[in-house]
């Protein structure tokens, strides 16, 4: 029994949070406000992630918003510690360009990069960067693209490459990233294509917020796939959730339900009609989830998913912080190693997460925060 507890603790240590850090504050329940590129909520919700414990921060990439890369450079100028995960959309630049980019950050963070790779589930946001491939298409040309990043992370010699998307002769980086053997990959997708890449390529394969039923079914396929590449140990997941918490379950249910009266006021202020089918397999799972019920799981609430056509990360865990804290230690007993937590009150509820949330589930897992992220 003491043995299986140790061990307990010691896997615990290896959980990882990631807040999201974006440059103008905004939600669901609020429009977004101040500068399109606003420095000083940028360095605000940087601080506070980084005061409240976590050990990343996603830095998202959309065809019309400002650039992720540019944004991460600017919150490793006002942080010390805490790490970046940079999302990236293969396609609009060389690999051997962007593998040299994100080493050259590695070392001016002092080795705090990591990239995530988002290949892109819209059309038509893909169709405003000019990329009009098919979605089967697009994530073989992601296998591609992170065939050539990895050689040029990791080759000690020149090397070439000839595939259907890309071909180079004599490639090679000077520059290596710090985190050897290279900067950690997160991936996202949850159709056919995208696992397939995923087991070949992904650190971290990173799913939104789905029942624990879904989530064990999509751990084993991603795993599945990374079996004939001899990776499917070697995987992490990460999980993505929206906490609404209060000093009471009661309450806490009480915001969560004014959270949706609140999105619901928002979308009708900007003439948004009924939410789209979604192209993209994630959000149709979620929807599937939402289909079940508003409540599942006992803390998993997915009205607001339905409510916007789960566009992105977009369920919720509902409960005090201890309550939130007990869900999530359920899905790492599934396997989940990390999770990427955001609220809808963006910079006040990464506050509330650093000083209750994450210490609530180091407490309960027995853990402490990892000394690097």
């Amino acid at each position: 029994m003491a043995q299986a507890t140790a061990q307990a603790a010691v896997e615990a240590q290896d959980v990882h949070f990631i807040g999201f850090v974006s440059a103008q504050y905004g939600s669901e329940i609020h429009a977004p406000s101040g500068p399109v590129v606003d420095r000083a909520y940028l360095r605000a919700s940087a601080q506070a992630h980084e005061h409240g414990g976590f050990d990343r921060v996603l830095v998202a990439f959309h065809s019309t918003a400002p650039d992720s890369v540019a944004l991460a450079q600017s919150i490793t100028s006002v942080t010390e510690r805490i790490g970046l995960m940079i999302a990236h959309r293969p396609g609009f630049q060389a690999p051997t360009v962007a593998a040299r980019q994100l080493a050259t950050l590695d070392h001016l963070t002092g080795g705090r990069a990591g990239v995530h790779i988002i290949t892109g589930g819209n059309d038509a946001e893909l169709a405003q960067d000019g990329d009009f491939l098919t979605k089967d298409e697009r994530y073989a040309r992601t296998g591609e693209y992170l065939d050539i990043v990895k050689a040029s992370w990791t080759h000690s010699a020149p090397f070439d490459y000839d595939g259907r998307y890309y071909r180079v002769a004599g490639a090679f980086s000077a520059v290596k990233p710090v985190q050897q053997p290279h900067l950690p990959v997160y991936f996202g997708g949850s159709s056919d294509a995208a696992i397939a890449v995923a087991g070949q390529h992904a650190d971290t394969y990173a799913l939104w917020g789905e029942t624990q039923a879904q989530v064990r079914e999509t751990i084993a396929r991603v795993r599945a796939a990374a079996r004939p590449h001899g990776r499917e140990d070697r995987i992490r997941f990460s999980l993505s959730f929206r906490p609404i918490l209060a000093a009471t379950e009661a309450a806490a249910w009480a915001r969560a339900e004014d959270i949706l009266a609140r999105t619901r006021a928002l979308r009708a202020a900007r003439g948004l009609g009924p939410a789209a089918v979604p192209q993209n397999e994630g959000s149709r799972r979620l929807l599937a989830a939402a289909a079940q019920g508003d409540r599942l799981d006992r803390r998993l609430y997915t009205a607001i998913a339905a409510e916007t056509g789960a566009q992105g990360n977009s369920t919720a865990l509902v409960g005090t912080p201890e309550q939130v804290a007990q869900a999530l230690h359920e899905y790492r007993a599934l396997g989940v190693t990390t999770f990427l937590i955001r609220g809808f009150d963006p910079l006040e509820d990464a506050v509330q997460y650093g000083r209750e949330l994450i210490p609530a589930f180091r407490q309960l897992a027995g853990a402490r925060r990892p000394a690097a992220a």
